[in-house]
């Protein structure tokens, strides 16, 4: 149901986008919005001081005529993708610590016994367990080798003669270090065979995923909009679910949808509705002139990709400028 609506606003948002007029006096600092100059200025920006960005131009029939046309939206390709969403959630127990100067507590992540040590950590230091068992190496003829060692034993005052050591067959044994490599060939080899075997069916392993980023500039909100499409390690694209494993799940399917691309062809991709941008970066803004400074319109898109963080907080690719609010 909630797919279907967001079909629904999608189209009449690209409805009302096109009966937009394009905003042509600035309105940067009164309520946060971008002018297309003013976009097309904070990506030259973006661009310059990080290289992975570039210009892109998509789809000819899709060009707006609002932006330049070798400029029409900016894209990073190949961005690390390394944990689920889920992987970040903490399930440990807190508690609240008290200070007795009254400044406040704060909060511990683990709780101590009155001897400083840790209960849990010592339950689960006891639950540990070493496995001796080794895997003994062993060649064709070790029996052999290993009947004769005893009877040299035996007879520790007798000399064995080199004829009777040699018709023995000692001397054709194999190469303990010769053996040791095969034997991790052997196992090596059955570690792929195995491999393959559980690929369809699916194992524990989080391969590294990667992802693509665009960002274009939507003329109904007046502001950047990012797109984002992930590929696995054989660079085959996401599904719309595992797409979403990567997403905030406070904004999955919510502040993140999927919708057609302005500028590209193709299948959806997953969205971050800018209906909230330019409140955040007014308010951004108003904090930067509280502080006595005075933010550039230039730094938008280095800003923006930082608080579209923590939407996608797994996606590492926010190499950009640091910012300071003070």
């Amino acid at each position: 149901m909630q797919s279907v609506l967001n079909t629904v606003k999608g189209t009449a948002l690209n409805v009302a986008e096109y009966l937009t007029p394009v905003l042509k006096e600035s309105k940067f600092r009164e309520t946060g919005v971008l002018t297309p100059e003013e976009f097309v200025a904070a990506g030259e920006h973006l661009v310059h001081h990080c290289p992975t960005w570039q210009w892109a131009i998509g789809d000819e029939a899709k060009a707006k005529a609002y932006l330049p046309k070798d400029r029409q939206f900016l894209i990073t390709r190949n961005v690390p993708c390394y944990r689920r969403c889920k992987q970040m959630e903490y399930v440990g127990e807190e508690t609240v610590v008290e200070e007795e100067s009254g400044d406040g507590g704060w909060v511990e992540t683990h709780q101590l016994n009155e001897d400083g040590t840790s209960a849990e950590l010592d339950q689960k230091i006891c639950e540990l367990t070493l496995d001796d068992s080794k895997e003994e190496m062993r060649t064709p003829d070790s029996e052999q080798a290993g009947a004769i060692n005893a009877e040299v034993d035996e007879e520790d005052d007798e000399a064995l003669d080199m004829d009777e050591f040699e018709e023995s067959g000692m001397l054709d044994l194999v190469d303990p270090a010769l053996a040791t490599t095969m034997r991790e060939l052997e196992k090596s080899e059955n570690s792929k065979v195995k491999g393959d075997n559980t690929a369809d069916s699916g194992d524990s392993v989080l391969h590294t995923r990667t992802y693509d980023l665009h960002i274009t500039y939507d003329k109904y909100y007046q502001t950047p909009r990012l797109w984002v499409i992930g590929y696995d390690e054989n660079r085959k694209p996401l599904t719309v679910e595992q797409m979403y494993e990567d997403v905030s799940q406070d904004h999955a399917k919510k502040t993140v949808t999927m919708e057609s691309h302005p500028h590209l062809p193709g299948p959806n991709m997953a969205s971050v509705h800018p209906c909230r941008h330019a409140d955040i970066m007014k308010k951004i803004i108003q904090t930067v002139e509280e502080g006595g400074g005075e933010l550039g319109v230039h730094l938008y898109l280095i800003i923006f990709l930082k608080f579209v963080q923590t939407v996608i907080p797994t996606i590492e690719y926010d190499f950009t400028q640091n910012f300071n609010l003070s």
